[in-house]
């Protein structure tokens, strides 16, 4: 099975959703723990890295993508 392909700042869409309601979250720190925070209400949450890999849809929005976006505006 291919590895999901993930890096620090993209948007993500988990398998179950946070309490507050929505299941978009954010990548706000990587090792072998991820820290992650909700769209909706902020809040982090530390989880380890394979319990992150098995529980992650897709990444809804790269970082990388939208700063290669935004390079290509300003010119």
């Amino acid at each position: 099975m291919e590895r999901k392909s993930f890096e620090l700042g993209d948007i993500v869409q988990m398998k179950k959703q946070h309490p507050c309601g929505t299941n978009e979250m954010e990548i706000i720190r990587m090792g072998m723990d991820i820290r992650i925070k909700c769209v909706g209400c902020k809040h982090s949450v530390l989880i380890p890295r394979a319990k992150f890999e098995k529980n992650m849809k897709k990444v809804l929005r790269s970082k990388a993508s939208e700063e290669g976006q935004q390079e290509e505006q300003g010119t």
